[in-house]
């Protein structure tokens, strides 16, 4: 019997059982498919700013704890493996695009409150900045310390530090049913037999809606797919990620730019759909008339985990003392795990919890 077992292989599964066993935590992950495959793999990993000393809302308050772990996060990734996970901050362009005027200037204020670095450009001012942009384009602003993260190099980097640090990864191994006796889970049942622990963890994803209905709980998890397209744009002409409304442009240092992205409420399929990949494609054209030249070299898509007001679950079940749950990330996924890692760590641990979670 090992002291945790993590439900989930993506990078909120991952980064748990990376950061127990940095305290010497015993830990297995199930992961029902491939590691990494599902949401964690179609993100464009952006990573928006924060200011812990600003935050006022549960959602900024996580989005500015993480913003402060990823440079040691990644650090200490790329020390332990080797593998250097594209963690920088590139800097981040929101356009007054096809988002209303009332919703850019929402945005921008809702950043200036939380005491963000940001410039306010227009017209000259941001022709001489960007100079690839749709010239129709004549307000923006940009946040200097938005960053990005390449999620596959992240996703390998922390399978390999699990692996490194002796945390058993178990490939193609649903979770059928969680067996409890009174206040306790004792173990889990998969197709290749049962695995026990002292404590759990659903981190499933888009998935982990029906695990927890399993422990008594009702977290309205629902997919939302997310399509995305992908590139190849040589010489890229814009280095920092270009957002409009939901929708954005990552630039890699490879000459690649991940365009994304979709949001549908459409189950479990994770299909690409003509109008989802041309609507994307049009969205690069709009905002940098010269990619209508760049190559088209693949397309993909996946589920997003999506709860009502967009926040997470991050804690305990409330019903079992020994399952826990991180789950309902939507988007925020990949930027959020650093923070996710440490508060689950805390509570598995018995720790004082370092960031409120009052809702």
């Amino acid at each position: 019997m090992c002291d945790v077992v993590v439900i989930g292989g993506g990078v909120i599964g991952l980064s748990i059982a990376f950061e127990l066993s940095l305290h010497n935590v015993s830990v297995r992950i199930l992961e029902q498919g491939q590691f990494g495959q599902e949401a964690s793999w179609a993100g464009a990993g952006m990573l928006p700013p924060g200011n812990p000393a600003w935050a006022a809302t549960p959602e900024a308050r996580l989005r500015a704890a993480s913003h402060v772990l990823w440079p040691t996060w990644a650090s200490r990734l790329r020390e332990l493996t080797g593998i250097d996970s594209g963690y920088v901050r590139c800097g981040g362009l929101t356009v007054h695009s096809s988002s209303a005027e009332s919703e850019f200037s929402q945005e921008k204020a809702r950043w200036i409150a939380e005491g963000i670095a940001l410039e306010s450009l227009s017209g000259i001012s941001l022709r001489e900045r960007f100079p690839a942009l749709n010239p129709s384009i004549q307000e923006a602003c940009f946040l200097p310390e938005l960053g990005q993260v390449r999620n596959p190099r992240l996703i390998k980097a922390l399978q390999a530090a699990c692996v490194q640090r002796g945390v058993e990864l178990f490939s193609g191994h649903p979770v059928m049913s969680i067996e409890h006796n009174g206040q306790r889970v004792h173990s889990v049942r998969t197709p290749a037999g049962e695995f026990t622990a002292g404590q759990f963890v659903i981190a499933s994803g888009a998935w982990s809606g029906e695990l927890a209905r399993q422990v008594g709980m009702n977290l309205d998890i629902e997919p939302v797919r997310g399509q995305m397209v992908l590139l190849d744009a040589q010489p890229l002409p814009f280095s920092c990620v270009i957002e409009d409304g939901l929708r954005y442009m990552v630039p890699r240092p490879d000459g690649r730019i991940l365009v994304g992205s979709t949001e549908e409420r459409v189950g479990f399929d994770k299909r690409n759909t003509v109008d989802g990949v041309a609507g994307l494609l049009k969205l690069a054209q709009q905002l940098v008339p010269s990619l209508s030249q760049a190559k088209l070299e693949r397309s993909w898509s996946g589920l997003r985990p999506h709860r009502p007001g967009g926040l997470p679950f991050i804690g305990p079940s409330g019903i079992y003392d020994n399952v826990f749950v991180a789950a309902g990330h939507f988007r925020a996924g990949l930027q959020l795990s650093p923070i996710t890692a440490t508060l689950m760590r805390e509570m598995l641990l018995g720790q004082p919890v370092s960031l409120p979670l009052a809702r």
